[in-house]
């Protein structure tokens, strides 16, 4: 089984420009979890997840170096504020993994096991085409190995 045979093409995406406020939007209300980060020609720049925008609340290593007093997350909790104004590539991760669309699927699914991601896009000279998550592919281990054959 191959990538393309289990990828969703209808890829929700995110600019760098774009507002966290916008994408956290549509995250909550897709209920998905990260998207991938593409530029004005449609090649890929980054992904966004839940996770780089929760981080955006954290202090960085040097304000912990020069205000060694321990967090107060309450007040951290209120920094979404901040948080949701900044834009994407303000916090998206930059070193992105993809996937080509003829890889075999557990070729993928072991990039994503390795790199510890429940997502990967998919792409071709760079520019996206797909995406697949674990979820993806379990469910199409499943439908071939364990679903009953009709005929």
């Amino acid at each position: 089984m191959r990538v393309k045979e289990i990828m969703t093409t209808a890829v929700k995406v995110a600019k760098p420009e774009d507002t966290i406020r916008d994408i956290a939007t549509i995250m909550c209300f897709n209920k998905i979890s990260g998207m991938p980060v593409v530029d004005e020609s449609g090649r890929l720049v980054g992904i966004i997840s839940e996770k780089d925008i929760l981080h955006g609340m954290f202090p960085t290593l040097q304000d912990m170096m020069e205000n060694p007093v321990p967090p107060d997350f309450e007040a951290m909790e209120r920094d979404y504020q901040d948080v949701v104004n900044m834009r994407v590539a303000d916090v998206m991760t930059t070193k992105v993994l993809a996937v080509e669309q003829d890889m075999p699927v557990l070729k993928a699914a072991s990039i994503m096991f390795r790199q510890r991601i429940r997502r990967i896009p998919v792409a071709e000279g760079g520019k996206l085409i797909g995406i697949i998550s674990v979820g993806d592919v379990h469910k199409a281990i499943f439908r071939k190995n364990l679903t009953p054959s009709t005929g």
